[in-house]
């Protein structure tokens, strides 16, 4: 478990500079933390808030930025394996504690476990650890991604256990999780796919279509599904629509006369009715890519993730990515079977720092790896903003986004 390095939680701060508010950079802005929430994020010259005066917090208590530094919110990724040569897809506590600690500290306060496809008994073996991580508050959910995926499409996934929709299986996984499965990952075109999106969205799951050989139409047929289930839920914490996992990738690429998933879900993207990943790290896409998918869709539909695994913050060398052995090799992770991409080895503030560096907005980039996606997993009262009333999750960078400093429910992360 992360541990402070501050005081008790009901300790006072005050932090002067550059602030990222849902309204823009305020410079010359100020966050007022109490505990574990924020009390004000805004104008230092608007700060009126009685109990932080002089008398009321010691002088360390107090911080003012370096010229160039900024306060953002901390980040959320919805597609995470796993990082510092921790993972999730094994299924063992120690490795993902070990992973989860390592991703808090570098800036990303809030993740989704992501397992990918394995045997049915490791699956439930890995959801039932995760279930308990996510009722202790150390990751939001789970995001299973697979087994019900496409073999021509399977990419780093085992296809040894990849299965067709199989509803007993899939009741028995969400009977493990116990409400904490938040996304899950599946191929259209597979024989049961629909009934199976009808089962997780009246379980109130994110259906996230991927990994996939399907055609345009069965794409914006099964996002439409995916959404009016969705709709239809009155769970609390669904944002209503779905996702697609990592776009472009594991899947057919777009062509002229074959536009494929692709086309269904940029377009239905655009209208606001699904939200897209992008894994923005150069390796999966190229930068010229990104900026014209944030251009054509908008930031309020994208998702940034880092699709990370047990390499991310680490040297080159030999990893797993669940069973399978992984090389990484000048900073890309590729399957030793296949030679396909294994998952990515960026955190999601390199993510969010390439996307700049491709041309996106810095306000776009940043929503698209804060706010966004925790629209999509339905606590936009707790994260995702620097904002009176939400958690203190609390980044410091420099000018360049460099991580300084990390802040997680109100106390400092060495």
């Amino acid at each position: 478990m992360t541990e402070p390095t501050s005081a008790p939680v009901s300790e006072k701060f005050l932090i002067q500079g550059a602030v990222a508010t849902d309204h823009g950079i305020v410079e010359g802005g100020l966050l007022a933390i109490d505990g574990d929430r924020i009390v004000y994020a805004g104008r230092a010259d608007h700060f009126d808030e009685p109990g932080f005066g002089a008398a009321e917090l010691d002088a360390a208590n107090i911080i003012s930025l370096p010229s160039g530094h900024m306060l953002l919110p901390g980040l959320v990724d919805v597609h995470n394996h796993g990082g510092n040569g921790g993972d999730f897809p094994s299924g063992d506590e120690a490795s993902a504690r070990k992973a989860v600690d390592f991703l808090h500290r570098a800036g990303t306060t809030t993740l989704l476990a992501s397992m990918v496809t394995a045997s049915p008994e490791d699956l439930i073996k890995g959801i039932r650890v995760y279930a308990g991580m996510t009722e202790e508050g150390l990751v939001a959910g789970i995001h299973l991604e697979g087994p019900f995926l496409s073999h021509a499409r399977c990419g780093a996934q085992n296809p040894a256990f990849l299965l067709d929709p199989d509803l007993e299986l899939m009741s028995a996984l969400i009977e493990a999780g116990q409400g904490t499965i938040a996304t899950m990952t599946y191929a259209p075109e597979l024989p049961g796919a629909d009934a199976l999106v009808d089962l997780l969205t009246s379980h109130g799951i994110t259906p996230s279509l991927g990994h996939t050989d399907c055609d345009t139409a069965t794409a914006a047929e099964s996002l439409e599904q995916a959404r009016e289930g969705l709709d239809s839920t009155g769970f609390d914490g669904v944002s209503g629509r779905p996702t697609v996992t990592h776009l472009f990738n594991g899947m057919p690429p777009m062509h002229h006369r074959s536009p494929g998933p692709v086309a269904a879900c940029l377009r239905i993207a655009k209208a606001g009715n699904a939200a897209v990943e992008l894994v923005a790290d150069d390796t999966h896409l190229d930068p010229e890519t990104v900026k014209t998918v944030f251009e054509l869709v908008g930031s309020a539909n994208i998702l940034l993730v880092t699709d990370s695994m047990a390499a991310a913050g680490l040297a080159d060398g030999q990893y797993m990515l669940g069973p399978s052995p992984v090389t990484v090799s000048n900073g890309v992770a590729t399957l030793d079977a296949t030679g396909s991409i294994a998952g990515g080895t960026a955190t999601l503030l390199d993510v969010v720092r390439r996307a700049t560096a491709a041309g996106v907005p810095f306000k776009d980039a940043l929503a698209s790896a804060t706010a966004v996606p925790a629209g999509v997993l339905g606590i936009t009262d707790e994260v995702g903003h620097l904002r009176r009333g939400l958690r203190a999750d609390v980044l410091i960078v420099d000018a360049g986004l460099d991580l300084q400093r990390v802040m997680r429910a109100g106390k400092w992360l060495s």
